[in-house]
């Protein structure tokens, strides 16, 4: 596995190996024994997949606030996206701050985005796919979401996206008061 640290403390980007022949490939998508010879110790609980039919299609800038805070591990299943974490854990030197890691079916790269960071991705390509590890269950009360325009990133598409109505109501970054403070 190859393991990128990006410029977020926590958010890093893993590349599993995978094996191909003239059948296609086969790869280990996960494992804790392997995460964990990176310092990688998350204990996950729960898989989600969710399809977005058109390329355009943003979900997020969404988090699981405490006391069920969630860190996922996120990969492609098909086609492609752009996906995105930012930094919102209060005092902290990156706060406000996003990177952003194009996930595709072809590349296999996942995200390991932190508990303390908005998630969101937006496809690429139709029919796309994701596929993530999260590290607490699903908590409707604890459910958040920020304005997806509102944190500087590049999404590297100049159309009109497709968000839910949700995301589209979602409070901007500056008027956002963040449940989370950050920890050395």
């Amino acid at each position: 596995m190859k393991v990128e640290y990006t410029s977020l403390n926590g958010v890093i980007c893993l590349s599993p190996a995978r094996f191909e022949d003239h059948r296609g490939f086969f790869s280990e998508s996960y494992s804790r024994l392997r995460m964990a010879e990176h310092g990688i110790t998350t204990d996950f609980v729960q898989d989600n997949h969710s399809l977005s039919r058109e390329v355009g299609t943003v979900r997020g800038l969404h988090f699981q606030s405490p006391p069920h805070a969630q860190a996922k591990l996120v990969r492609c299943g098909k086609g492609a996206l752009f996906d995105v974490a930012v930094d919102i854990r209060r005092g902290s030197p990156t706060y406000g701050q996003w990177v952003g890691e194009e996930l595709s079916f072809e590349n296999g790269k996942q995200l390991l985005v932190p508990e303390g960071f908005l998630h969101g991705f937006i496809t690429l390509q139709p029919d796309t796919e994701i596929i993530y590890k999260c590290s607490d269950y699903y908590a409707p009360e604890c459910d958040g979401a920020v304005h997806w325009n509102s944190c500087g990133i590049d999404w590297k598409f100049g159309g009109t996206p497709i968000l839910s109505s949700k995301d589209a109501a979602a409070p901007a970054l500056a008027d956002f008061v963040s449940p989370f403070v950050f920890e050395e």
